[in-house]
């Protein structure tokens, strides 16, 4: 076995193990980062989504839920986790939901050093907002239809340099203008004298008297750094990045977080739909920034709407059409644009492990049934008055948005978010408002699984901002202005 010392190991290399990991590394702390997945080399991404679906996500893309309705649940695969094939979009956390997390969670997030964290993020990652010639035509329709309707709108800030609007930021950028944090913060981690093992699956966490230890890990073969087998990195610090799905699981198997009764609940996950509309002008939706749009006139009622968009094959596999209205409307590819409705939701699922899987429940609940009702309503609106020539609605013919049942639902969910949330109270959280695990000096959580509610907007930024935060808790200096 191989054996390494370090000052912090980190679990994973997404939004929050990567800027933990990079940060650490800068501050002077040996660092060895461990990442399940492989090293995609950028230059093979050729802009297929089959084939990037089954190289970039776990599963192919197909993770479920399990629960009314079922819920495709897409998760990255390698380093850079899911913030790969992710959209781009970078929101802060709205204020309201920072009041509410002081309020019921206990966290004392102080404004200002939060403030320098979201910045010193946003640097890193070149966020700007998209320009209206980068948007392309599908932007352009929900833009129109937005200000005739006098919603509030406006274009997103996204993490990309260099963009030139390929269009299929979901399927692995091939010009590597998406600012993910494998061609970011692990460059910076390595630069800085981290050890990065990629095809690496932690099995142990090694706690004893109440304090972490180091964690055992088996390397597959074929990774970065040689043969496979397995190592033993001794570390008095441990930070588990895994996922919001995977975390809860890993710390589970070790016996570790179960006391609150917390630990795999409180799972939200913004469900999401998107409907099309075949448009009389030419839209190209594959040409520009895909996610580059959102109207949030609904926000305070937890709906919003952000563009989506991708090429022939990703329309083929999205339109919510069959037979020959399917091959009409694709025929018409060109003129299509499509437009996606996110809940911020206030059902809560749960995460176990069954079969050695993950088991992922999740039933909408009725409030965020009537959400969608809603939303979709409005999507249709939106359209008609943008000058759609027909709408397609994500329904069962002949389904009127009124009256949809949650078993009609075609859903995605793109931010699972709160399987180990974080709360000063150890009896109601995981991890205490530093993200250390309750009842275990030394060992912290720095992922989605913190984020104690649903946010309402895309949470890239507000983990990597968290994950700052704690990095220069554990360097015991401030985030730098």
């Amino acid at each position: 076995m191989s054996a390494y010392e370090a000052d912090v190991c980190v679990i994973g290399a997404g939004a929050g193990g990567a800027v933990v990991a990079a940060e650490l590394a800068e501050g002077g702390a040996r660092v060895v980062l461990l990442e399940q997945g492989p090293w995609h080399d950028p230059d093979s991404f050729d802009a297929s989504p089959p084939r990037m679906l089954a190289r970039l996500y776990r599963d192919a893309g197909g993770t479920l839920t399990v629960g009314t309705p079922p819920i495709v649940l897409p998760l990255g695969s390698g380093l850079g986790g899911t913030t790969l094939v992710n959209s781009g979009t970078c929101f802060r956390t709205p204020e309201p939901v920072l009041d509410r997390w002081r309020s019921e969670y206990g966290l004392e997030l102080d404004s200002e050093t939060l403030d320098r964290c979201f910045q010193r993020v946003e640097d890193a990652l070149s966020v700007s907002e998209v320009t209206p010639e980068l948007a392309g035509g599908n932007a352009e329709v929900a833009r129109r239809g937005a200000e005739r309707l006098g919603w509030s709108h406006g274009y997103l800030r996204r993490n990309a340099r260099g963009c030139v609007g390929s269009g299929v930021c979901a399927f692995g950028c091939p010009t590597s203008a998406k600012q993910h944090t494998g061609i970011t913060y692990v460059p910076r981690a390595e630069q800085a004298g981290a050890r990065i093992l990629t095809g690496a699956t932690v099995g142990k966490i090694d706690v004893r008297d109440g304090r972490v230890r180091g964690v055992r890990a088996q390397l597959t073969g074929g990774t970065r750094n040689g043969a496979g087998g397995e190592i033993e990195v001794r570390a008095p610090r441990v930070v588990v990045a895994a996922g919001t799905i995977h975390t809860p699981l890993l710390l589970g198997e070790n016996g570790i977080g179960r006391e609150s009764g917390q630990l795999g609940a409180n799972l939200s996950m913004h469900p999401a739909t998107a409907a099309f509309a075949l448009m009389d002008e030419v839209v190209d939706m594959a040409k520009g920034v895909p996610q580059s749009f959102y109207v949030d006139e609904w926000a305070g009622e937890g709906i919003i709407f952000e563009g989506i968009a991708g090429p022939p094959s990703y329309a083929a596999m999205s339109l919510p059409l069959q037979g020959e209205r399917h091959a009409e409307a694709m025929r018409s590819y060109r003129h299509l644009a499509q437009l996606g409705l996110m809940v911020s939701d206030s059902s809560r699922g749960r995460v176990r492990k069954f079969a050695g899987r993950p088991w992922i429940s999740y039933d909408l609940d009725d409030r965020d049934l009537a959400r969608f009702r809603t939303g979709i309503c409005h999507m249709r609106e939106l359209f008609e008055s943008a000058g759609a020539r027909e709408v397609y609605l994500p329904l069962p013919p002949g389904t009127e948005p009124e009256q949809v049942r949650a078993k009609d639902l075609r859903l995605m969910a793109f931010h699972p978010l709160g399987t180990a949330r974080a709360d000063a109270d150890p009896t109601r959280g995981v991890v205490d408002p530093n993200l250390m695990m309750h009842g275990v000096e030394g060992l912290y959580v720095a992922d989605g699984s913190v984020v104690p509610s649903s946010l309402g907007v895309n949470p890239q930024i507000t983990i990597m901002a968290l994950a700052t935060r704690l990095a220069y808790h554990l360097l015991q200096r401030p985030c730098p202005s």
